[in-house]
């Protein structure tokens, strides 16, 4: 059974930080890119940053420099640092896996973390 699993989210004043976890079972971790998105209320969700099974990043502009996406294979587990959060960073947070194999692509979600950014 695939099951991704956030954690670290919560309510934090502006200028803090935030680390998200996404746990993963159930698949080959080593072999998705990993990705964390993010939905704030009444807008579509958007992605934030994205690492390859290689370990290349990628990040949204508004994101370099404060965000920090990272991943162990050892523990199956994708990380975003936040840093130098901001009142629009408060939203909720997705993990995603993506893997593509013969045209066929596979594609999961986790259930989502809150972070509120309030002082």
């Amino acid at each position: 059974q695939v099951q991704l699993v956030e954690s670290g989210g919560g309510l934090v004043q502006p200028g803090g930080s935030l680390r998200l976890s996404c746990a993963a079972s159930g698949f080959t971790f080593r072999m998705y890119d990993m990705s964390w998105y993010r939905q704030a209320p009444g807008k579509e969700r958007e992605l934030v940053a994205i690492i390859s099974t290689g370990g290349s990043t990628g990040y949204v502009d508004s994101m370099k420099g404060r965000f920090t996406i990272s991943r162990d294979n050892a523990k199956n587990t994708v990380y975003l640092q936040m840093n130098s959060l901001k009142p629009e960073d408060t939203a909720v947070y997705y993990c995603n896996a993506r893997f593509e194999f013969l045209k066929k692509e596979y594609d999961y979600w986790g259930q989502g973390t809150q972070v509120t950014v309030s002082s």
